[in-house]
């Protein structure tokens, strides 16, 4: 299975759009969820089903935390949509004829597989539709066998060849494909400047302390904390922890940690909560967690 991955440049592009982290391509999207263990969030819609909120697509959104940490180890880097659109897009004269010119070829590429791969379903129906006929012949035992086959066969090159003509694209026919970005994703060269500061929340210590012990994550907003800790790929594994992040110093209202020892027992997880202790910063994981599991449920 990892042979047939695509192969994916660092560091990669990470789209910054109205203070939100997207990933547009689905290899990238491939590759951090296999290399770095970052699963993102889909919140595309799908095309057919647009008005669905259940199965998503692309573009995948990285929480801020994950974007950070990919900035942080140079995995990728941000790139600032609106400021690269408004400088590099071709929006005029012979840069935007080649950009034009290779979103049509790449439509017509597109036809020219879907029409090859159409021609080559039919002949093989043929085929088989030609081998059954003959072999309902054979079995009748009868005089006109050869004759009929003859004519079944005549009928499915005349039926095959006309169909072919008909449903052959006429010279420049191509798709309207719609590219899903405008630029690589893993460009040779980029700007330092678009490397911008990300935001994170308090919790970014915790999370990173998470994913450098090889857990995958996901926003924990369904149950209530901050994120749900899987052992492995969240698509093979139930998560095992719900972690909540508390400054070092800060007071924890006991009914908190009830609350959330009773509704992860209840969900079959342990209430995970972690801090980063500020005596020892100077450790390269200053970081200390505790579990807490309610009994007697």
């Amino acid at each position: 299975m990892s042979s047939s991955a695509p192969s994916v440049a660092e560091p990669i592009s990470i789209s910054r759009i109205g203070g939100r982290y997207l990933i547009f391509d689905i290899d990238v999207v491939t590759h951090l969820r296999r290399a770095h263990r970052i699963c993102g969030t889909p919140v595309g819609t799908l095309p057919r089903a647009p008005q669905q909120n259940v199965f998503s697509g692309l573009p995948m959104e990285l929480m801020p935390e994950e974007a950070c940490l990919l900035v942080e180890t140079g995995v990728a880097y941000i790139m600032d949509d609106l400021t690269w659109h408004k400088e590099n897009f071709p929006v005029a004269g012979h840069r935007r004829s080649e950009y034009l010119e290779e979103v049509h070829l790449i439509g017509l590429r597109a036809s020219r597989a879907q029409e090859n791969a159409l021609q080559s379903r039919k002949q093989t129906a043929l085929a088989k539709q030609a081998a059954a006929g003959a072999r309902a012949a054979s079995l009748k035992h009868i005089d006109t066998a050869d004759a009929d086959d003859e004519d079944t066969i005549s009928m499915f090159h005349t039926d095959r060849s006309s169909s072919r003509a008909s449903s052959t694209p006429t010279s420049g026919s191509a798709w309207a494909v719609t590219p899903t970005i405008s630029y690589s994703t893993s460009p040779s060269q980029h700007d330092s400047k678009s490397q911008a500061d990300v935001s994170v929340p308090s919790s970014y210590p915790l999370f990173v302390y998470l994913h450098m012990k090889g857990y995958y994550m996901w926003p924990g907003l369904r149950f209530g904390c901050d994120y749900n800790v899987y052992p492995g790929d969240p698509m093979r594994f139930h998560a095992h922890f719900d972690a909540v992040s508390f400054d070092w110093e800060e007071e924890i209202d006991m009914m908190h940690l009830v609350g959330g020892g009773r509704l992860g027992t209840r969900v079959k997880k342990a209430f995970l909560i972690g801090g980063k202790d500020e005596d020892k910063l100077e450790e390269e994981n200053p970081v200390r967690t505790f579990s807490i599991e309610w009994g007697g449920m």
